[in-house]
C-alpha cells in the first residue's frame, strides 16, 4: 500500500538552526539558493528577490510557494512561472524544498501536512517548524516586511499552506492552496481569523474537490469541511457572495465588517493542475484557462496585512 500511495503521489505534480552554504546563481543576484539545518535536517529553498530589488530600500511582502509530492521549489519555480509574477508586483519570492525521501529509487520530497503525505507526513517531520523558522530568519538578510508574509502551494504544498495557517497564524497575513485540500484536524485550542483563498478544478480526480479516493488511492477530506472550519475560526457571515461566470464561480464569505475571509475559485475546466500555467508534463492534467491563479492569489494576498 505505502509503495502504491508514493508512486501515485508522484504524479502529482526552533529548536535550533545552522546555516551550511549561501550562494548565488551564476551571473544573478535577484536569486539565491541556500541551505539551512532545522531539527537535525538539512533544508534547502531558493530565495527570489524582484529585478528593482537592489534599487530601493523598502520593505517588501514575502510569499512562500510549496510544490506538490514529488516536485521541487524550483520545479514550482519554473511550472508556476511565479517569479515572473514576482517581478510584476515587487515580492519576495521563497520556494522551500520539502524533505526527500530517504531510501527508494525516485527519493521524492513531500511536505507533513498533518493527514498527508508519504514520507515527511510518515515520519512526522516538523515542516511547521522549517517554514517558522524561514520566517524568522529571512527578514533579517532580506528587507522584508513582516506583516505581509503570505503561504501558498500547490497540492499536498497547498495542504501545508493549510497546516501551517491553522497554526501560525500570528506569523502569516493570508493563505492559499491549489488543488489541496485542508487535510489536518486542528487543535481546538488554537484560534486567530487568517484570510483563506483555495484554488480547484470541480474535474480534479486526483485530489477530488468533494474529497473521498484519489490519486495513490488515498482518502481525501472534502474541501468544504476546510471552508467549514475557516468560516467558523473567521467569524464569517452565514451567507456567501456568489459570482457566476461561464467557465468557474467565486465564493466570498465576509466577517461582520464586511472584510472579505474566505474566498474559493472553483473552475469547470482543467484538473489536478496550476490555472493559467502551461502544461509541462504529458502525464499531468491540463491546466484551467478560466483563471490565472498567479494573478488571483497576489490580487487577493494584497489586500492583507497582519496588525
Amino acid at each position: 500500500m505505502k509503495a502504491k500511495i508514493f508512486l501515485g503521489l508522484l504524479i502529482l505534480s526552533i529548536s535550533s538552526f545552522t546555516y551550511i552554504a549561501c550562494s548565488k546563481d551564476k551571473g544573478l543576484d535577484v536569486r539565491y539558493k541556500e541551505t539551512i539545518v532545522v531539527d537535525g535536517i538539512t533544508r534547502t529553498y531558493i530565495v527570489r528577490v524582484p529585478f528593482n530589488y537592489h534599487q530601493n530600500d523598502a520593505p517588501l511582502p514575502l510569499v512562500i510557494g510549496m510544490h506538490g509530492v514529488g516536485g521541487s521549489g524550483e520545479q514550482f519555480e519554473k511550472d508556476y512561472d511565479f517569479s515572473k509574477k514576482a517581478d510584476e508586483s515587487n515580492f519576495i519570492a521563497v520556494y522551500p524544498d520539502g524533505v526527500q525521501k530517504a531510501d527508494g529509487l525516485l527519493k521524492i520530497r513531500s511536505w507533513n501536512s498533518g493527514g498527508c503525505c508519504d514520507y515527511a507526513m510518515n515520519q512526522n517531520i516538523n515542516d511547521v517548524n522549517f517554514i517558522q523558522t524561514l520566517i524568522e530568519i529571512l527578514p533579517q538578510r532580506f528587507r522584508i516586511n513582516s506583516r505581509k508574509i503570505y503561504v501558498v502551494g500547490m497540492s499536498n504544498g497547498g495542504m501545508m499552506a493549510y497546516r501551517l495557517a491553522t497554526e501560525l497564524s500570528h506569523k502569516i497575513a493570508a493563505a492559499a492552496s491549489v488543488s489541496g485540500n485542508m487535510m489536518n484536524t486542528p487543535d481546538s485550542s488554537l484560534s486567530g481569523p487568517i484570510p483563506i483563498l483555495h484554488i480547484h478544478s470541480k474535474l480534479d480526480t486526483k485530489v477530488p474537490f468533494s474529497g473521498g479516493v484519489g490519486i495513490g488511492e488515498v482518502h481525501f477530506k472534502p474541501v468544504e469541511e476546510g471552508l467549514a472550519y475557516w468560516r467558523n475560526r473567521n467569524n464569517c457571515l452565514s451567507e456567501a457572495d456568489s459570482i457566476q461566470k461561464s467557465n468557474y464561480t467565486i465564493q466570498s464569505w465576509k466577517n461582520s465588517d464586511g472584510k472579505i475571509m474566505l474566498q474559493l475559485y472553483l473552475t469547470v475546466d482543467g484538473g489536478h493542475s496550476w490555472p493559467g500555467a502551461m502544461k509541462m508534463r504529458a502525464i499531468g492534467d491540463d491546466p484551467s484557462q478560466a483563471i490565472k491563479a498567479n494573478d488571483v492569489i497576489w490580487d487577493f494576498f494584497k489586500n492583507y496585512e497582519l496588525p
